[in-house]
């Protein structure tokens, strides 16, 4: 099975099984924080992904939010040139705690250190957002461009609420009062995946985050690209995948975006 046919597949399967939780009785338990939440649907829902990875590529290595010690070795993708499947089983998982939606599963390939491929699905809404390197973005079947605003006047945009109160929550807090005067409005849906697939879509032009790991981003920062966005680290330097947060945008209001989240 080729690799998009096979991620698609994946993701739409592990939505399913997340479906069946909706509503229902889980365990949930706290990783970094009480803010910072795991389920065992999170676990079974990577389980699930890992072993149909490993039934039809099984020299392929996988880094999952819910890997090892709560979140693979990020040396892994630092030192391999190797085919990297990138996890994040459930991305929003304090929204599917709590009942709400806009969680998301979560499916990149990397290949000598690139993202090749870039699968977010939306069990919620049924929405597939998906990009392959070189050959566009998609939603479901339609091809999908980002927003041509240039003006931050009108612009919406996104952001989370990361787990480190004290650290990247703090910045976080520090740039919405900076941004929030300049722009139509900010949301937080919870899922840094989906802000990236909205801000591909052209729902919003852009979206910040600091403190994310590679399973956050990875898929959402090919599928910017794709759609005609751009995606850098949040100082503005170009994106790797083992650079902790990510700056999107539909490109033309991203120097704008940059510089206000780098002001103080």
């Amino acid at each position: 099975m080729g690799y998009i046919n096979l991620a698609l597949r994946m993701a739409r399967e592990a939505g399913e099984l997340i479906r069946e939780y909706v509503d229902g009785e889980f365990t949930v338990e706290e990783k970094s924080s009480k803010v910072d939440l795991v389920t065992e649907v999170d676990q079974k829902s990577e389980n699930f992904i890992r072993n149909r990875i490993h039934e039809y590529y099984p020299d392929h290595k996988i880094v999952g939010e819910e890997g090892v010690a709560g979140g693979d070795d990020l040396n892994v993708i630092a030192e391999s040139d190797d085919y990297i499947w990138i996890i994040d089983p459930i991305d929003g998982t304090t929204n599917f705690v709590h009942g709400l939606p806009g969680y998301t599963v979560s499916i990149a390939l990397s290949y000598k250190k690139e993202v090749i491929l870039g699968v977010i699905y939306d069990p919620t809404l049924d929405e597939m957002f998906w990009a392959e390197k070189g050959k566009g973005s998609f939603l479901n079947s339609k091809r999908m461009t980002v927003s041509e605003k240039d003006h931050m006047e009108g612009c919406v945009l996104a952001t989370g609420y990361p787990s480190d109160v004290e650290g990247d929550r703090a910045k976080v807090i520090e740039n919405i009062h900076a941004l929030g005067p300049v722009c139509s409005n900010i949301r937080t849906f919870g899922s840094a995946a989906l802000h990236l697939a909205y801000t591909a879509s052209g729902r919003m032009e852009g979206f910040w985050e600091h403190g994310l790991n590679v399973w956050d981003v990875a898929a959402g920062y090919l599928i910017v690209k794709e759609a005609g966005g751009a995606a850098t680290a949040i100082t503005g330097e170009a994106y790797s995948l083992t650079t902790r947060g990510i700056v999107a945008s539909n490109g033309n209001i991203h120097e704008n975006l940059i510089e206000s989240i780098n002001e103080n």
